[in-house]
């Protein structure tokens, strides 16, 4: 596996920074009520992402290990304001809707956490490919969690898309059924806290199956082996 692929596997599934890190869940848990929100909210993250792998990529060889963090700290929210701004002036609604949680971008350990473990280490083509990885990863888990929590809370799928992709999005609603009142543990708080512990049950459920059935390959393997051994 070369390491596009391994940075492809850890951002995505094995090292995903919602539901195995753990890491952002402030803002994931508060405004994933619909994809719209999550979508929004994961394109911000993952331009940071990339923007702040490079820079830190860039400049790891000048900048002094005493005062590394800070330095990273600086170079994210430089990335933050630039997607605050222009958030601010392309979708206003959206960044209304997201609210304090696009500068609370800064501090999301996900972003520093890779800075530092990776784009410090390695060359800028793998520190953007992580940035982008691991913002896809995140971006995933928002969008399905605000999908669970849209469709059961509204009754919906993608309303609200003309606030992000402008006004043809409008026709991107799609109506799965009709709500007299929302389902108010679905986008409240509660509902993202047991949305956000499905999934990440699935996702421990689905690496059981693998392993179980990679070692059930694994025993055949042997099982066939001294066969022919036996009979050779």
């Amino acid at each position: 596996m070369n390491e596009y692929q391994q940075l492809t596997w850890q951002g995505i599934w094995k090292n995903n920074p919602a539901i195995v890190q753990l890491l952002g869940l402030c803002p994931l848990l508060a405004v994933t009520m619909t994809v719209v929100n999550g979508l929004g909210l994961g394109l911000a993250t993952t331009l940071v992402l990339i923007g702040s792998n490079c820079t830190v990529s860039l400049v790891r060889n000048w900048v002094p290990n005493e005062i590394r963090i800070p330095i990273f700290v600086m170079v994210i929210a430089a990335f933050v304001t630039i997607v605050q701004l222009v958030m601010n002036a392309y979708t206003f609604q959206l960044y209304e809707a997201l609210g304090i949680f696009i500068p609370l971008i800064v501090t999301n350990c996900a972003i520093i956490g890779r800075a530092e473990a990776y784009a410090s280490k390695n060359p800028i083509k793998y520190a953007a490919f992580d940035g982008v990885m691991m913002g896809l990863g995140f971006t995933l888990v928002l969008v399905i969690l605000g999908g669970m929590r849209e469709l059961l809370g509204y009754g919906t799928l993608f309303s609200g898309a003309d606030l992000l992709l402008g006004d043809w999005a409008s026709a991107m609603k799609v109506t799965v059924f009709e709500a007299e009142s929302p389902f108010l543990l679905a986008i409240l708080p509660p509902g993202a806290f047991l949305g956000m512990g499905l999934l990440i049950a699935l996702k421990n459920a689905l690496n059981n199956r693998v392993e179980s059935w990679v070692e059930s390959a694994d025993e055949e393997k042997v099982v066939q082996r001294a066969r022919v051994t036996a009979e050779s």
